[in-house]
């Protein structure tokens, strides 16, 4: 039986429970108080009632900070996670205690980020959320449902179709061009200051390989006589090999030898900055680094038809997934029908 007394703070709730310390809540309304109270009585009387008094001591907050400190650095998007679950700790939601949360709030948390953000970022909010609530129940102590399988999700942003034409390439490379200085020693406008930013860009036109994948590259995994290059770990957790063309063993054979063994001693940042200066110089618009996978994907394809050998060399394990970054013009479909 529910008793109720109304407090300073809000409705004072407690259930007596047979052989059980008497549980005892605050809502900050008496409707939420009934509706707890009703379904505590509604577990016991089935016997599946579970304790929750853990989760009346945590907020989604410490939960997210806990998630952040123990699982977080475990990942290869640690750095991004990080910034995402910052974001997360500056919603209301997190100053929710997870004993409360209910599916109204996470739709809430939704539509506020859908206000700013897109569908494929809020969905992967939703992910990141529902798997720090799960470890919270499962392997944390902190019994509570997880409500992010109530909520209806967002879909997912439609794939971009960004194609890099040959002309705005050749407009792209030749401001990616190492600058020039005068003879003063001062730099002359025009031009990337960072040498390896266009055999990197090159390079990844050329294999489809992900900035980070490049970025990771050493030369004991570049085999140039046998044309392929091996890496250890991708983004889906697996090594593999990628074929050179002949163009891509040209532009690696020119490469000096940095004492790192990295084929490109630079930073992901530098690659990021220099490119986007590079592509607004040459007043290329909406042009991200990773549109060079796309269009990598989209040229090699019409090389290799069959798309088991294609997914090799991208590195996907889904057809849906390199649907996303195989982009054929309607010209070049044309073509093949003859």
């Amino acid at each position: 039986m529910a008793s109720f007394r109304q407090r300073p703070t809000g409705w004072e709730v407690q259930v007596r429970m047979r052989g059980r310390k008497s549980l005892t809540h605050t809502f900050r309304n008496k409707a939420d108080g009934r509706a707890w109270a009703a379904g505590v009585e509604n577990e016991l009387a089935r016997g599946v009632y579970r304790d929750r008094s853990t989760a009346e001591r945590f907020q989604v907050a410490e939960v997210l900070r806990r998630y952040k400190a123990q699982v977080t650095p475990l990942k290869k998007s640690a750095a991004q996670e990080r910034v995402r679950i910052d974001a997360l700790l500056r919603d209301p939601l997190a100053q929710i205690r997870v004993s409360d949360l209910r599916p109204a709030d996470l739709a809430d948390f939704r539509d506020r980020r859908l206000a700013k953000v897109t569908g494929s970022t809020v969905l992967r909010d939703l992910t990141l959320l529902s798997h720090a609530f799960n470890l919270a129940r499962k392997e944390w102590g902190i019994a509570f449902d997880n409500p992010c399988s109530a909520i209806r999700r967002p879909k997912e942003n439609r794939p971009r179709w960004r194609r890099l034409s040959s002309g705005e390439e050749i407009l792209l490379l030749a401001e990616l061009e190492p600058s020039r200085r005068t003879p003063a020693g001062t730099w002359i406008p025009g031009g990337c200051r960072n040498p390896w930013i266009k055999p990197l860009v090159s390079l990844a036109r050329e294999t489809a390989m992900r900035r980070g994948e490049l970025l990771a590259l050493k030369w004991t995994d570049a085999f140039l006589d046998a044309r392929f290059v091996r890496l250890h770990d991708s983004k889906n957790g697996e090594g593999r090999g990628i074929p050179l063309s002949s163009r891509a063993v040209k532009l690696l054979s020119t490469l000096p030898r940095d004492p790192s063994s990295r084929v490109f001693p630079v930073s992901e940042e530098a690659v990021k900055r220099s490119f986007m200066r590079a592509a607004a110089r040459a007043g290329l618009s909406d042009l991200h680094f990773h549109d060079l996978r796309h269009e990598a994907t989209s040229r090699i394809a019409t090389k290799l038809d069959n798309v088991l050998e294609l997914s090799e060399v991208t590195g996907h394990k889904e057809l849906k997934m390199l649907k996303r970054y195989f982009h054929p013009s309607a010209t070049e479909l044309a073509r093949k029908l003859g």
